[in-house]
């Protein structure tokens, strides 16, 4: 219980001060003016004011309020290194049982774990959670159980208390570690990256000069090179193949240090081509003689060389050939020297009209076989008899025409084939397609059927031949789709996507097994033109197996989520497909400094004169310190009692009572004016 004066005044304090004024005024003019009951005036006026301030004595109950002592204990993943998890568990039980067996005293343990996906530690971010959830006025202290390395020093709070750092880690405690500094996400197939790395030692290190650095692309056998450490490293990459490309960096694990989660990086680049090459020889002019060169130009990735044949051999109108404005057709260029810069040749409605000699035509059949592509647009010409199907064309052909060309409308159909087939699933709307009016009959020998036409006659057929790809469109009316003819159709798409099926993009493989990783998920996805496919076969990066059954979520498509246990590189094997995918960061920030260091609070910690003990010397003792004082010294750390209390009762009482103060006005006004009268 305890008790002090209050004033709670009648009128507002600048009338009362107002009013002091004048009666002190008129004190003084009646000492002024000789007269001798000055003083009593004077005594009146200062009981008038006392009685307009309206003094009273409080008394309040109150009850004690515990202090409270909060202890961060980081539990993140550099804290789960050599026996740093034991020393901070130990430590917060030995700390707690000294606060509790202190008076009014209470503790509030905050385990500190890592931060969402690669946010590290969160030590400041819990402090605050922490702070917002006490009353400030009860903080006696804040004590820290960690390695100092924090990733959220921004968020430090505003503390009204001393705080303190509990070091765990030893001081003859180093660590290597392996860093990429510069890593692009694409690069141009053939063409030479440059990664940065670089190999550093922190701590009490043994001084070595050099390591052993293992390279890896796609999980394949490693490389091994001798790199030096504390230096940056250029490295020159040229990457293997389209698509994604996953290298592995792997420094080897030495004797003594802290750990080797940080000695391994991923980079993962996706390879892209510079440019496309696309060579089309179109025949005679027809409606959609435009509709290939409209679509491979309006792509950037696409150089194109178009020719049209306008003026064939066999015509003879007389025109001396230095008078023609046209270019000679450079076939031995095209066909014999160039044909392998070429990623796609296509034929628009050409047909043998003596250009092209037999030996070109062979020499286009080895260029599909060693990996080229060839697309036929037919039309009528592919009917007959000067079809380039006549010519060595033949072997590589998937199809072979009947001589029969049907001329009625019809709307294209997607097969059950093409709806799991990347070139042609997922066209919508087939029902409101508009009609072609032309279609070669054709007989297929071999390959896919991705959309037929009249009366389910195949359309559009793909094969792969040797290393290489063809594809026949028999018709050549696609052109009606982009004119809107009926409503139109998706002509752009489909022959976008054919045009890129048939140059390898990756992205159009009809088998196909790839994962997209989200963290430390990934969705595993298997494409594929067959009805069953099997489990994938998941081989984690310490080497253990496990079994993931794919449903089958559209036709030709099957996926499963799986949560990677581990940071690292992980292998997807189902039948004849694999893959390999990296999950987690290239380096985890939890393990890019290990080394425990209070540097980063330390300027923190000195402006609230707390302390940073380590605790390999033993848990410190606490004791109490005044406000402002320093909080640490050797062997112990301070914590502020703070003193607080909860009111449970106020009473008050006035020291003027009305009629107290009526009394004495009254006799030191009267008093004055008898005093004044006798003289």
């Amino acid at each position: 219980m305890t008790g002090q004066i209050v004033f709670d005044p009648l009128l507002p304090w600048w009338i009362v001060v107002i009013i002091g004024a004048l009666a002190l005024g008129g004190a003084l003019l009646a000492l002024w003016r000789g007269l001798t009951g000055w003083a009593l005036r004077l005594l009146a006026g200062v009981v008038l004011v006392a009685a307009l301030s309206q003094p009273s004595w409080q008394v309040e109950d109150r009850a004690p309020l515990a202090d409270i002592v909060l202890i961060l204990e980081d539990q993140s993943a550099s804290q789960q290194l050599a026996e740093r998890a034991g020393v901070t568990e130990d430590a917060a039980d030995r700390l707690e049982a000294q606060l509790l067996a202190r008076p009014n005293t209470e503790v509030r343990r905050i385990p500190v774990g890592d931060g969402e996906g690669d946010a590290g530690t969160q030590l400041m971010t819990a402090l605050s959670a922490a702070l917002a959830e006490e009353p400030r006025g009860r903080i006696a202290g804040v004590l820290l159980l960690s390695d100092g390395r924090l990733h959220d020093l921004e968020r430090a709070p505003d503390l009204p208390a001393p705080m303190h750092l509990l070091l765990t880690g030893q001081e003859d405690d180093w660590d290597r570690r392996l860093t990429v500094r510069n890593a692009p996400a694409f690069a141009i197939l053939g063409e030479e990256v440059e990664l940065t790395l670089r190999v550093e030692d922190d701590g009490a290190a043994p001084g070595d000069a050099e390591t052993e650095l293992r390279i890896s692309v796609d999980g394949a056998e490693p490389q091994s090179f001798t790199v030096p450490i504390g230096a940056d490293m250029s490295l020159p990459i040229t990457l293997p193949h389209g698509g994604l490309n996953v290298i592995e960096f792997v420094v080897p694990e030495a004797d003594g240090e802290l750990t080797d989660r940080n000695n391994r990086a991923l980079v993962q680049i996706n390879g892209v081509r510079d440019r496309l090459r696309v060579l089309l020889v179109s025949g005679e002019p027809h409606p959609g003689g435009r509709t290939w060169r409209n679509l491979l130009k309006s792509d950037s990735s696409v150089d194109l060389v178009h020719f049209t044949i306008l003026r064939p051999p066999e015509k003879q109108d007389g025109v001396p050939v230095n008078e023609l404005s046209l270019i000679a057709f450079p076939t031995r260029e095209l066909f014999l020297e160039k044909i392998d810069d070429f990623d796609l040749i296509i034929f628009d409605r050409y047909k043998r009209r003596g250009i092209l000699p037999s030996i070109y035509f062979d020499n286009i059949r080895n260029y599909v076989e060693n990996g080229g592509a060839v697309l036929i647009a037919a039309g009528p010409d592919f009917a007959s008899a000067d079809s380039i199907y006549r010519s060595p064309l033949a072997q590589i052909m998937p199809a072979e025409p009947t001589a029969r060309v049907v001329e009625e409308g019809y709307r294209p159909t997607v097969t059950d084939l093409g709806h799991k087939h990347p070139v042609t699933a997922g066209l919508q709307g087939a029902d409101t397609w508009g009609r072609w009016m032309r279609q070669v009959e054709v007989t297929p020998d071999r390959g896919e059927v991705l959309m037929s036409g009249v009366d389910e006659r195949p359309l559009l057929i793909l094969d792969r031949v040797g290393e290489g790809r063809v594809a026949l469109l028999a018709s050549d009316h696609a052109w009606l789709w982009s004119r809107g003819f009926e409503g139109g159709g998706p002509q752009l798409e489909l022959l976008r996507r054919l045009a890129h099926w048939m140059m390898k993009e990756p992205d159009l493989e009809e088998e196909a097994l790839w994962a997209e990783p989200t963290g430390q998920t990934m969705r595993i996805i298997r494409r594929s033109l067959g009805d069953d496919i099997g489990a994938v076969t998941v081989t984690r990066p310490d080497g253990e197996t496990e079994e993931v059954p794919l449903q089958e979520v559209s036709p030709g498509r099957f996926e499963a989520l799986y949560e990677g246990p581990d940071i690292g590189l992980y292998r997807l094997e189902e039948g004849d497909q694999s893959a390999v995918i990296g999950l987690g960061p290239a380096a985890p920030r939890e393990f890019e400094q290990t080394i425990a260091s209070a540097d980063a609070l330390a300027p923190m910690i000195e402006s609230l004169r707390g302390g940073t003990p380590r605790l390999a010397d033993g848990v410190p003792a606490i004791r109490s310190v005044r406000p402002g004082r320093p909080a640490a010294g050797r062997g112990w750390i301070g914590i502020t009692p703070r003193e607080a209390f909860e009111t449970l009762d106020v009473r008050q009482s006035p020291l003027l009572p009305a009629w107290l103060v009526l009394i004495l006005a009254s006799a030191l006004i009267v008093g004055a004016w008898l005093r004044e009268g006798r003289n």
